[in-house]
C-alpha cells in the first residue's frame, strides 16, 4: 500500500473552491479546524451535500469526516459524469451553491453530466439558476465548450425556506482541453434581458419589479426584455416569494448579470446564530426591481468582460487551459476572486500577471494555463 500523502489546510472558508481544486488537480487534501471555536463546529448541511454530490459524480474518491465535523480527510477520484443523477442539495444554500463548482468538473468527466438537482433556485445569497442559464454558460462557450449538449431546465421553482425548486443540467465533457483566450474587449450594451419570477404570490408582484426596472433602462437603450415566469402549483415550489435576474449583453459578446429574489426566511436555529434574513419580505417590488437594475448597472460601470461574481470562475477556466497564453479584464478584483487567484497558485501552480489599467480602472490579468487534459477520457 502506497501512503496518501495529504495538503493541509485550515478553516472552513473556500470550501467548495478547495475540493473543486483538489479533484482538479488529483491532489488529496485534510482540512482541519473546520468552524472548531464556532457555537456549533463542523461542517454545515450544505457542505456535506456538496461533499456527497463530488461523491455521485466521481468513482473511488475517499471522504473521511471525524465525529465533530471539524476535520476532513478528502481523496479525490475520477469524475465520471452519467446520465440519470439526481441529488438533493437541501434548503440551507441556493443551488448556485453547488452548480458552480459541478460544472467545472462535468468538463473534464468520462462521461457527459446531466442531472436533476433539487432545492432552492432563487436566493439572496447565491447566483440563481436564471443567472447561470443566461450567462454562466455562455462564458463556457468562450472557452471551446461545445454548444451542443450544454443546457439548463427550469422545472419548478423555489425560494427559502422550504425551496422545493428543480432542474436538470446537462454538461458536454472536454474532448482534450479548453482553448486558451484573449478576451479585453468589453465592447458596449446593445441589449438588456431579463426574467422575473414569482412563486405562491400574486403576478401583479413581477410586473411591477418589472416596470421598475424598465423605468431605469429605458431612459438608457431601446432593446430592453424582461420576461414573466408565474409558476403555479407543485411548479411554484413550497414558499412564497418573487425576484428576478437581469443580464446585459456587448457587442463583444460579454454577458454581465445581476439577480435577486425576496421571501420570508426563517431564523436558522441550527446554525447558533439567528438571521435577519425575514428582513428581506420588506422590500417592495418596485424597490426590489430599481435595485436589480442598478445592481446590473453597477456592474457594467465596472467594466471587465464578466460580472463580479463570475470573476473566480473565470480565472479557473483560464488556469485550466493549454500551455498557452490567456489574457482578460475584469472590473476591481472582487474578494473571492482574490482567494480564488491564490488557491489557483497553490494547487495548479498557476501564476498570474496582473496589470491594472488606470485609464479605464479595470484589471488585465495574463497567464498561461496549466494545461489539463480530460485524462477520464483517454482512461475510458
Amino acid at each position: 500500500m502506497v501512503k496518501t500523502s495529504y495538503t493541509k489546510l485550515k478553516g472552513s472558508q473556500n470550501f467548495r473552491l478547495r475540493l473543486l481544486l483538489s479533484t482538479l488537480s488529483s491532489t488529496p487534501i485534510l482540512i482541519e479546524d473546520i468552524r472548531a471555536n464556532a457555537t456549533w463546529p463542523g461542517l454545515r448541511r450544505h457542505e456535506i451535500s456538496f461533499l456527497r454530490l463530488l461523491e455521485k459524480i466521481s468513482d473511488s474518491c475517499d471522504v473521511e469526516i471525524n465525529e465533530t465535523g471539524t476535520k476532513l480527510k478528502y481523496k479525490p477520484g475520477i469524475v465520471m459524469g452519467g446520465r440519470h443523477l439526481d441529488h438533493d442539495c437541501g434548503v440551507s444554500r441556493g443551488m448556485g451553491y453547488f452548480l458552480e463548482p459541478l460544472i467545472v468538473l462535468a468538463l473534464f468527466g468520462k462521461k457527459p453530466l446531466r442531472i436533476q438537482l433539487q432545492g432552492v433556485t432563487n436566493d439572496s445569497k447565491d447566483p440563481s439558476v436564471d443567472t447561470f442559464r443566461s450567462t454562466t454558460l455562455h462564458i463556457l462557450k468562450q472557452f471551446g465548450v461545445s454548444s451542443e449538449g450544454l443546457d439548463l431546465k427550469i422545472l419548478s421553482r423555489g425560494v427559502p425556506p422550504h425551496g422545493g425548486g428543480e432542474i436538470i443540467l446537462s454538461v458536454p465533457v472536454v474532448q482534450d482541453s479548453l482553448k486558451a483566450i484573449t478576451w479585453i474587449d468589453e465592447g458596449m450594451v446593445k441589449r438588456i434581458r431579463g426574467i422575473t419570477f414569482s412563486t405562491r404570490v400574486t403576478a401583479q408582484f413581477e410586473n411591477t419589479t418589472l416596470h421598475a426596472a424598465r423605468g431605469i433602462f429605458n431612459r438608457l437603450l431601446p432593446d430592453v426584455h424582461i420576461f414573466t415566469d408565474h409558476k403555479t402549483g407543485p411548479q411554484a415550489g413550497k414558499s412564497p416569494g418573487y425576484g428576478m435576474s437581469l443580464v446585459a449583453e456587448t457587442t463583444s459578446g460579454c454577458f454581465i448579470s445581476a439577480d435577486n429574489a425576496v421571501y420570508h426566511a426563517q431564523e436558522e436555529e441550527e446554525e447558533g446564530e439567528l438571521e435577519d434574513e425575514g428582513e428581506k419580505w420588506l422590500i417592495p417590488p418596485e424597490d426590489l426591481g430599481e435595485q436589480i437594475a442598478s445592481a446590473l448597472l453597477g456592474e457594467i460601470e465596472q467594466g471587465g468582460v464578466v460580472d463580479s461574481t463570475h470573476q473566480g470562475l473565470l480565472f479557473l477556466l483560464c488556469a485550466l487551459c493549454p500551455q498557452d497564453v490567456s489574457k482578460v479584464r475584469v472590473g476591481k478584483l472582487s474578494p473571492y476572486g482574490i482567494q480564488v487567484l491564490r488557491h489557483i497558485r497553490d494547487f495548479l501552480s498557476v501564476k498570474f500577471v496582473i496589470k491594472p489599467d488606470p485609464s479605464t480602472g479595470t484589471v488585465v490579468l495574463k497567464c498561461v494555463g496549466c494545461g489539463l487534459k480530460n485524462l477520464s477520457r483517454k482512461v475510458a
